[in-house]
């Protein structure tokens, strides 16, 4: 809710409070710049405390922040809230990860991580909903103090509730981790993840930089923006959990890849040129389609091509090209000043040139076999 509430309003947000196209972009982007560092660092905190501490001291420190921003009145104080903002939400996603694997051994870890997973799809539904309509109502102001709010009654919680448990030791760790990560780099299939998920992050960010935009523009209203990002999120679900989920058994990840990037590529394309609110509508539906066969290839990619005792780093590399992909694409756009139009087609522009990149690959590399 915390990250999903605030796609819909934040570079509006940064406008209304007098930034330019360019610092706006950046300001949207802080968080994952940010973010990508704290999830890296925070992890050596879990080893060393344990989840709760962690947990507990990242609600309540990412608590006071959201309500911090609902009090900036200058962009640059908003683009500091938001790096900061970056880093207490970096200290939350590993230290919650790690209890719930710790918690849950055994045949219980499958499902544990497919409850946590829906978790994370209700939030991107039902978060940028909220987000839209709250500003609508009462203002973006109270999207963050509600949310904020929530996040120190959770420290609560974690504090009182939550078992203290450290995370087991590896006994087994490698000394020279820079070349630990040189050799994920010589797996294609890795390879092949990384690039997908640096691709769908920066097309990620420049949607959620661009889309409140162009809404704005087309005078609908911010609380649309929510409503359209939640269709994005609902397809996308529905395809996980609906008998279409058993394509991803039966085509290769890579084919997948490929068609969920041309996918989001052609949806990007149409948001470029669409003035209609239901063609708005299903122009997100085609996304989020887009996003459930992209998202799961790239994901499994990981755990085809890496051995078990590489796995968390495969891991780690896969969610900082995320925030990477989320940081660029809305950077480089309001950097350079675009309308919503040209932010849309670069991100398909980018998402053609990688889908084509990879076909030729392997292309060539069956023709090799042969």
């Amino acid at each position: 809710m915390d990250f999903f509430a605030q796609l819909p309003i934040m570079s509006t947000y940064a406008l209304h409070l007098g930034a330019s196209y360019m610092l706006s972009g950046l300001i949207v982007g802080a968080y994952s710049f940010s973010n990508m560092f704290s999830n890296i660092v925070s992890g050596q905190f879990v080893d060393r405390l344990g989840p709760k501490k962690v947990l507990t001291f990242g609600f309540l420190l990412n608590g006071m922040i959201l309500i911090l921003y609902s009090v900036v009145h200058t962009p640059t104080m908003l683009l500091w809230t938001r790096l900061a903002h970056g880093i207490s939400a970096g200290l939350l996603v590993p230290a919650a990860f790690t209890f719930i694997s710790i918690m849950n051994q055994g045949n219980k870890k499958g499902k544990a991580m497919a409850l946590s997973g829906a978790a994370v799809g209700i939030a991107a539904i039902v978060g940028p909903a909220f987000g839209g309509a709250v500003t609508k109502l009462i203002g973006a102001e109270w999207v963050f103090r509600i949310i904020g709010i929530g996040m120190i009654v959770s420290s609560l919680f974690s504090s009182f509730i939550l078992p203290n448990r450290k995370k087991e030791r590896l006994t087994n760790a490698r000394s020279n981790v820079f070349q630990d990560y040189i050799i994920l780099f010589k797996k294609r299939g890795l390879v092949f993840a990384y690039v997908g998920a640096l691709s769908l992050m920066f097309s990620q960010g420049i949607l959620a930089y661009m889309l409140p935009i162009k809404v704005e523009n087309l005078h609908l209203g911010s609380h649309i923006s929510g409503m359209l990002m939640s269709v994005f999120g609902i397809v996308a679900i529905l395809l996980f959990l609906l008998p279409t989920n058993k394509i991803f058994d039966r085509y290769k990840n890579e084919y997948l890849m490929i068609f969920g990037m041309a996918l989001i590529a052609l949806a990007q394309i149409s948001l470029s040129f669409a003035s209609n609110l239901n063609l708005l509508f299903f122009i997100m539906g085609c996304y989020g389609a887009g996003f459930a066969m992209l998202f799961p290839s790239i994901s499994a990619l990981i755990s085809l091509h890496s051995a078990s005792d590489e796995r968390g780093k495969a891991y780690g590399l896969f969610y900082g090209f995320f925030s990477l992909g989320s940081f660029a694409g809305s950077s480089l756009t309001g950097a350079f000043s675009m309308t919503p139009a040209e932010g849309f087609r670069t991100a398909a522009f980018l998402l053609l040139v990688v889908s084509i990149s990879i076909i030729l690959f392997l292309k060539r590399k069956s023709q090799e076999k042969i």
